[in-house]
């Protein structure tokens, strides 16, 4: 290996052999600078597990849909709420298969599938998007761009595309893919001589869960969230260019004032005014992305 003297900056070649695992001692011919020069760690190289899927979204329920569902198919799913928890456990675990949702609280899921596709033990991972589209009759064309994902799903489509994603990244040939769809079960109708006997239906009382002003305002913080990435998702390098030049509101005039209305029309006023949950989530997201692009 080759280290360099930290007094006269010349470069010493140390043969590996020769390394105790604590360290040893060797003196520059320079500058007689005594180096504590120690054997590089080498890490075990991890193996992506093809049974084990990491599934993370802010949304409860749909976590729990995609996991009804992966689970069905044999597998072990891994749910994460937040960014930087899907990271923890993308590392710890190491599923073959990612599926984030795009406006992941802490760290956003196309940030999650970049760090973790750069990393050496985690690169082969696969990852598919899930887009909270805010309209879904806006966006008939695929996303600009997936930030290193595989392949990308929106909320609505989940329950009718997940497993055919799924077997297409695992590598399923066609023809060894299960198939999904069940067949029809036909009840017997009744005899002609037999009168079906009447269905009585037991008096339920249903409980309504009464959503807190808390839940009310997470909801908000997330509806902001998904508008702001959702015209990031189908606009990337036009939002890229006008994040560097500082005039993103005035490029995107139209597209937030359209965001806004709706915003407006599904998050009531008692809501909205505790806080401008949705320049505040634009506003951060223009942060990030400052960040990440002086990188």
């Amino acid at each position: 290996m080759v280290v360099i003297c930290p007094k006269c900056k010349i470069k010493l070649k140390v043969d590996d052999a020769k390394l105790l695992p604590q360290g040893s001692r060797f003196k520059c011919p320079k500058c007689a600078t005594v180096l504590v020069v120690k054997k590089p760690q080498t890490h075990e190289k991890k193996v992506l597990d093809n049974k084990k899927i990491l599934v993370a979204h802010s949304n409860p329920a749909i976590t729990e849909m995609i996991e009804s569902i992966l689970t069905a198919s044999g597998y072990k799913v891994i749910t994460s709420g937040d960014g930087i928890d899907a990271m923890v456990k993308g590392l710890q675990e190491c599923p073959f298969l990612s599926i984030v949702e795009v406006v992941l609280p802490k760290i956003y899921g196309f940030e999650v599938c970049k760090r973790l596709k750069s990393r050496p033990e985690t690169k082969e991972m696969k990852f598919i998007l899930l887009t909270s589209v805010y309209d879904k009759t806006k966006y008939r064309r695929e996303p600009a761009s997936l930030y290193g994902a595989d392949e990308y799903i929106e909320d609505h489509n989940i329950s009718t595309e997940l497993m055919e994603k799924v077997n297409v990244l695992k590598g399923m040939p066609p023809s060894e893919q299960p198939d999904t769809v069940q067949p029809e079960v036909k009840k017997p109708e009744p005899k002609q001589s037999e009168k079906p006997e009447p269905k009585i239906e037991p008096i339920v009382k249903e409980q309504v869960e009464i959503p807190t002003a808390d839940d009310k305002i997470e909801r908000a913080k997330r509806l902001a969230r998904t508008i702001i990435n959702d015209i990031y998702l189908y606009n990337s390098a036009k939002v890229d260019e006008s994040i560097k030049n500082n005039n993103f509101y005035a490029v995107f005039a139209t597209e937030v004032r359209e965001g806004l209305k709706l915003y407006e029309n599904r998050i009531m006023q008692e809501i909205r005014s505790k806080g401008d949950f949705y320049r505040e989530a634009i506003d951060n997201f223009i942060s990030a992305k400052k960040k990440s692009l002086s990188v």
